[in-house]
């Protein structure tokens, strides 16, 4: 599985990856979180505003600042999954 947080510029998105790391921890999950703030990468997945959310090269979250309850919500809600190409 794959973690990104998108964004990199702004408060939002600097504690969306906090929130986002710490729901990992809090899972127990052995997943690196990584924040994107190039803006080219980000727009490769389709996401115009941030903070965002990429769980496994699919963007589940656009524009808005996760708490950590939503963050463990999408985790694993799309951790199974991957995109299909």
């Amino acid at each position: 599985m794959n973690i990104k947080a998108l964004g990199g510029c702004c408060a939002k998105s600097t504690q969306n990856f906090y929130n986002i790391k710490e729901a990992v921890q809090r899972m127990g999950l052995d997943v690196e979180v990584e924040q994107v703030s190039d803006t080219n990468e980000i727009l490769n997945y389709g996401v115009m505003s941030t903070p965002g959310l990429v769980i496994n090269d699919r963007a589940v979250s656009v524009g808005k600042l996760l708490s950590v309850e939503d963050a463990m919500a999408l985790i694993k809600r799309y951790q199974g999954q991957s995109v299909e190409k």
